[in-house]
């Protein structure tokens, strides 16, 4: 088993959200524009990545290639490969295919937003082990650092388009109203977290987006459509 080694990490510009949601947008964009204009999800991301980006995905067992157990991708840019953790395959494991689908898109939104960081680069020794050449990403779940911040609100903006979110929650909810925690709370007949609560309450909505429930509702928390507590007003 190798263990993971970590270079010295590029300097990471920094990315307003709304500019890498408009990153996303584009690139959403460009794939309709080559490959035919995305109306409904779920978001065709195999696609957006092999036939529009050109990457190559591969199954990988991560555990063994990096020594740990959080590794969801990496991205190795001059091969233009996308590694999975081989315990992600939707094929194999249905269960897992949101968040399939966030890792590929995360790694997208490495390749759109950070490949030239690397590129730029080129004339640089890349880090190797025992004779393999180590990606440039490796994405782990515990990371916290700006360059995998960064690539995580991509996957959410390009998974689940804000004027798409829209129109599917009105057509789903008959309008544009939230839902509400305490509204979960009060319906609920069993003791459960607050994010499982809002989790089960967008469901139906996620399996629509072939996203995980988690990864919806953090992205209906920032549209607000899904709030923790109701405002109280003058006249409550």
């Amino acid at each position: 088993m190798r263990k993971l080694t970590v270079s010295r990490e590029p300097t990471v510009p920094y990315l307003p959200k709304q500019q890498i949601e408009e990153e996303a947008a584009l690139l959403l964009a460009e794939f309709g524009g080559k490959h035919g204009i995305v109306t409904a999800p779920p978001i065709p991301i195999d696609e957006i990545v092999e036939l529009y980006q050109l990457l190559t995905v591969e199954f990988k067992d991560m555990q063994v290639l990096f020594g740990v157990g959080d590794v969801h991708g990496a991205l190795w840019v001059n091969d233009k490969l996308v590694g999975v953790d081989m315990s992600l395959d939707p094929s194999k494991y249905p269960a897992k295919r949101g968040r399939y689908h966030f890792t590929l898109a995360h790694e997208a939104g490495h390749w759109r937003l950070h490949r030239r960081i690397y590129q730029r680069r080129r004339d640089q020794p890349l880090l190797k082990l025992d004779g393999v050449e180590q990606p440039n990403y490796v994405c782990r779940s515990s990371d916290k650092n700006p360059i995998e911040t960064q690539a995580n609100y991509f996957a959410s903006y390009l998974l689940m388009p804000r004027e798409m979110v829209k129109r599917i929650w009105h057509e789903w909810r008959g309008s544009m109203s939230p839902i509400y925690l305490p509204d979960l709370r009060a319906q609920a007949s069993h003791d459960a977290t607050d994010e499982l609560l809002l989790e089960n309450g967008v469901r139906p909505l996620a399996s629509r987006f072939q996203v995980s429930s988690q990864a919806l509702r953090i992205r209906l928390e920032e549209l607000g459509l899904v709030l923790w507590k109701k405002e109280t007003s003058l006249f409550d």
